[in-house]
């Protein structure tokens, strides 16, 4: 459930910046996600681009264990494919979130673990 009135529509500032947030991870991982966050948290009139940061960075800390789990499996030689999967997967997904949010859609990640809520 959202903090926020879905009727309303965000501010093209907030949208501009939950677009750059979801782009940020395809290389910088969590570290954007998480700054954005911990800045905008508490306050209310941010709801939109608060609720588009915790996605992205459930989204990255997803992938980060999924990455850890690929690279502890190189040694099987099928680790190296599940790295690959999932640096696909973070680009694709990550530009799809990044356009709904410029729209000002909520967009949810079709795997992400919720660790932030």
């Amino acid at each position: 459930m959202n903090d926020y009135n879905t009727t309303a529509q965000p501010q093209n500032d907030d949208r501009t910046i939950a677009m750059l947030v979801h782009l940020s991870g395809i290389l910088l991982g969590f570290i954007v996600p998480l700054i954005v966050w911990l800045i905008n948290k508490d306050r209310p009139e941010k709801a939109f681009l608060n609720d588009q940061s915790k996605e992205a960075l459930n989204f990255q800390i997803t992938l980060l264990f999924v990455y850890i789990v690929g690279t502890v499996l190189t040694i099987i030689l099928i680790g190296a494919l599940i790295n690959f999967l999932a640096w696909i997967a973070c680009i694709i997904l990550s530009i799809i979130a990044g356009l709904a949010a410029n729209r000002g859609e909520e967009y949810r990640y079709p795997f992400a673990i919720r660790l932030i809520k």
